[in-house]
C-alpha cells in the first residue's frame, strides 16, 4: 500500500558536553514515498534538561557497549565489476567516489564481499584452477586469478585509492570441479582426499591478491554450504566443515603465516546449530574468528543465541538480496529493521547487501541456477546510474557508523525501532525508523538531556552528534 504524505523537515539539536557547548545535530532523512532520499535536514533545536513527557522516549546509555563494527557495504560481484569497468573513466571515478568516499554527499561504503572464483552473478562459471576432465593439479601449478584480473581486481584497486583501509571478505561458491564428488561446478561435495590441496588453494588466493596490493581481511569457508542448487555451489555439512577447518585450512593458514580471519557457516539464520556445533569443537575453534549469516530463512534474533553460546567469537551479516524490480516502500523498512538495526542489535560486526550493481536486465548471471532477479544497489546502463533500495539502506549506516565504532545501548519498540553507536571520534549515531502507520513524535534522551523529533510513517532518520 502506498502511503501518501508531504515531506517535512525535522528540527533538533543537542548538547555535546558541558565543555563542548551547544551543537546542532546532523540529521539525514529518507521517506519511503521517495519525496526525500537520504538528504541532510536543517536543524535548530538544542538539547535541554530532561523533563517529564508523554512522548515515547529513546534512551541511550553510552556506558553500556557491545560489539565493534567492521563496516557496512555490498558484494562486489564479478558482474558488478564487469559493468563498472565498462563505464567511461570519468563516470567510473565519479561513481566510485560517491560509493566509497565519506565527505560531501558520498555514502562511505566501508566493507566489501568478493567471491573466491565465480559467484552466480558472474557471466560464466570459473575457478582459479580449471582442468580438463580426468586431470588433477595437486601442486596448483595452473592456479591463475583469471577473469578477476580484468574485472574485480582493477575495480578494487581504484576503490583502494579512495579508501585504502576498506576491509574485504572473500567467499568461495565452489572448489574447482576436479576436487568434487560430482566433478561439476554445481552441487557435489569436496572430496576428503582434496582437503589439503583446497586449503592451499585458498591460501594461494590470499597471497596472490596480496601481490596485487589487495589484502583479504577475512574469508568464509563456503558460501551457503547447505544450498547445493546454485551455480556454482558446493554442499559442505557441518561435520565436514569442522574437519576441513581444524585439520587442513587452519593449519595451512598457520604454516603460511596468514592473518586473514576464518569465518564459518555463511548461510541462513534457521540453522544456528551449524556454527555452534563447529565452535563446540575446541581444536577447530582456535582457528575461527566467528560465524556469518544470511536471512533467507530464520529470524535475525537467533544470532544472539549463537553469540551467547560462544561470546568470544564474532558474528557477521554477509548477504541479503533485494528482488527485482524492487519495492522501495517495502524493501527499505524491511532491510533497515532486519539488517541495519536487527543484525547489529544481534551482535553483527558487518551488514552486506547483495549485490553492488547489475544492468537493467539484472545481468549477468550464470546458467543452471544463477540469480536472474537480483536487483543491484545501483543499476548501470552505460554511464547512467539508478540508485536502488540497497544503496539507501547501506548509506544510512555506512556514512556515519565508521569502522571501529561500537554499538551502545538504547531501548527500542516495534513502532520506533532503532540502534545507537559511538564512533572512534566519540560522536554518537542513532538510526531510527518509524514503523507505525502514522507520524510519530518522540524524544531522544542521553546523559540527562533531551531533544524532540518526529518521523512520518515509514521514514528513516540517522542522527549524528
Amino acid at each position: 500500500m502506498k502511503i501518501n504524505y508531504k515531506p517535512f523537515i525535522v528540527s533538533t539539536a543537542l548538547m555535546l558536553s558541558a565543555t563542548a557547548g551547544a551543537q546542532n545535530v546532523q540529521y539525514w532523512l529518507t521517506n519511503t514515498d521517495k519525496s526525500v532520499l537520504f538528504q541532510k535536514q536543517e536543524t535548530s533545536q538544542k538539547f535541554k534538561k530532561s523533563d517529564s513527557t508523554s512522548l515515547p522516549v529513546i534512551k541511550i546509555d553510552e556506558k553500556q557497549s557491545y560489539q565493534s563494527i567492521d563496516g557496512f557495504g555490498f558484494a562486489l560481484t564479478g558482474g558488478s565489476a564487469q559493468h563498472i569497468v565498462k563505464m567511461s573513466p570519468a563516470a567510473r571515478a565519479a561513481l566510485l567516489k560517491e560509493l566509497f568516499a565519506v565527505d560531501g554527499n558520498n555514502i562511505g561504503t566501508s566493507y566489501l564481499r568478493v567471491s573466491i572464483g565465480a559467484s552466480d552473478l558472474n557471466d560464466h562459471v570459473f575457478s582459479y584452477d580449471d582442468l580438463s576432465e580426468g586431470q588433477t593439479d595437486m601442486d596448483l601449478s595452473h592456479f591463475d586469478l583469471g577473469p578477476d584480473k580484468t574485472e574485480v581486481i582493477p575495480v578494487l584497486k581504484e576503490i583502494l585509492t579512495i579508501n585504502p583501509n576498506i576491509k574485504i571478505l572473500g567467499s568461495p561458491w565452489s572448489a574447482p570441479a576436479w576436487m568434487k564428488t560430482n566433478h561439476d561446478t554445481r552441487g557435489g561435495s569436496l572430496k576428503p582426499e582434496y582437503y589439503d590441496v583446497y586449503a592451499k588453494y585458498i591460501v594461494r588466493y590470499i597471497t596472490e591478491m596480496k601481490k596485487q596490493g589487495i589484502r583479504i581481511d577475512a574469508i568464509t569457508v563456503q558460501n551457503e554450504p547447505l544450498h547445493p542448487g546454485n551455480n556454482p555451489s558446493m554442499l559442505m555439512l557441518a561435520p565436514d566443515q569442522c574437519e576441513f577447518v581444524k585439520k587442513h585450512l587452519g593449519p595451512a593458514f598457520k604454516t603460511a603465516k596468514i592473518d586473514t580471519k576464518i569465518i564459518i557457516y555463511d548461510h541462513n539464520a534457521d540453522r544456528p546449530d551449524y556454527p555452534i556445533s563447529i565452535l563446540n569443537d575446541a581444536e577447530a575453534r582456535k582457528y575461527i574468528d566467528g560465524s556469518a549469516f544470511h536471512l533467507y530463512g530464520g529470524k535475525i534474533d537467533v544470532l544472539s543465541g549463537v553469540h551467547d553460546a560462544h561470546p568470544d567469537k564474532n558474528l557477521y551479516f554477509t548477504e541479503q538480496w533485494v528482488g527485482a524490480p524492487g519495492n522501495f516502500a517495502k524493501d527499505i523498512p524491511d532491510h533497515i529493521n532486519k539488517l541495519i538495526i536487527g543484525a547489529t542489535r544481534n551482535w553483527c560486526k558487518t551488514v552486506i547487501e547483495w549485490n553492488m550493481a547489475a544492468d537493467p536486465k539484472y545481468d549477468p548471471h550464470t546458467d543452471r541456477g544463477g540469480c536472474d532477479v537480483c536487483l543491484g544497489a545501483i543499476t548501470i546502463d552505460g554511464d547512467k546510474i539508478t540508485r536502488n533500495p540497497a544503496y539507501y539502506i547501506v548509506a544510512h549506516a555506512a556514512k556515519f557508523v565508521r569502522p571501529g565504532s561500537v554499538r551502545i545501548a538504547s531501548n527500542t519498540s516495534k513502532t520506533l525501532s532503532n540502534v545507537a553507536f559511538k564512533t572512534p571520534d566519540n560522536k554518537k549515531v542513532l538510526i531510527v525508523i518509524n514503523n507505525a502507520s502514522h507520524k510519530q513524535e518522540f524524544v531522544v534522551r542521553i546523559n540527562g538531556k533531551d531533544y524532540q523529533s518526529a518521523l512520518n510513517a515509514g521514514s528513516i532518520g540517522t542522527y549524528v552528534w
